[in-house]
């Protein structure tokens, strides 16, 4: 069973910091692009950030100069340093990557998300 575990969320104050991980497990064949994205109450989900097997990364507007997103390859790992925190990047965050795994005993391209990890910034 091929799962996305987030884990790192939390209460932080405006202008703290938070540190998201989000560690890909089971019968992984290869993973290409890892991405964090982030819905609050009553909108849709957005893209927060993304990052490609070599590295090269991609911002949404919202997170410019204060979040990084980066990988650990040899671990199946994403993770998003967040910082500079405000109110309104409070919502919940999800881990998504494109992996091809075994299933069935034969190599699939698949699309997974994580569970969700809770952001609240507020003082």
């Amino acid at each position: 069973q091929v799962q996305l575990v987030e884990s790192g969320g939390g209460l932080v104050q405006p202008g703290g910091s938070l540190l998201l991980s989000c560690a890909a497990s089971g019968t992984i064949f290869s993973i290409s692009d890892m991405g964090w994205y982030r819905q609050a109450p009553g909108e849709q989900r957005q893209l927060v950030a993304r990052i490609t097997e070599r590295g090269i990364t991609n911002y949404a507007d919202s997170g410019k100069g204060r979040f990084t997103i980066s990988r650990d390859n040899a671990k199946n790992t994403v993770y998003l340093q967040m910082n500079s925190l405000k109110p309104e990047d409070t919502a919940v965050y999800y881990c998504n990557a494109d992996m091809v795994v075994v299933l069935r005993g034969r190599l699939s391209k698949e699309d997974y998300w994580g569970q969700g990890t809770q952001v609240t910034v507020s003082s």
